[in-house]
């Protein structure tokens, strides 16, 4: 075995913008072994300080709810929308299997779909 492949590999810094969605976790907790140390959040918060160091506020989206405030972005790990959409995305589309074989969230976004196809799309309003 090398040096190298001892060493833990660390993640490149990351930025994160309000209502992205992250694994936090708690490194107090973590490193006491207390359980609950990683919750899933959404980011509520940018908090940019003068020496260029950003911490973020997280709304926890267990069933506890509340803010972490001052969360750090090494204990933070971004929860990518493909992830959470892969479902939707693999779907099958032909009309054999039936409907009952696709989960609701498919179907959802396949009603969506169909619904907007026959008018103009809309830009949101903002």
């Amino acid at each position: 075995m090398n040096a190298s492949s001892s060493v833990a590999r660390v993640a490149a810094p990351v930025t994160y913008r309000c209502d992205d969605y992250v694994l936090y976790r708690d490194p107090e907790k973590f490193w006491t072994g207390k359980a609950g140390h990683t919750v899933v959040c959404r980011v509520d918060g940018v908090v940019p300080f003068t020496s260029g160091e950003i911490r973020y506020t997280l709304a926890r989206l267990d069933s506890t709810g509340g803010l972490i405030k001052q969360a750090r972005a090494p204990y933070m790990r971004l929860l990518p929308p493909a992830d959470a959409m892969r479902d939707i995305d693999t779907a099958p589309l032909n009309t054999e299997t039936g409907a009952d074989d696709m989960t609701p969230a498919a179907v959802a976004w396949l009603t969506a779909q169909t619904a907007t196809a026959s008018r103009r799309p809309e830009l949101p309003r903002g």
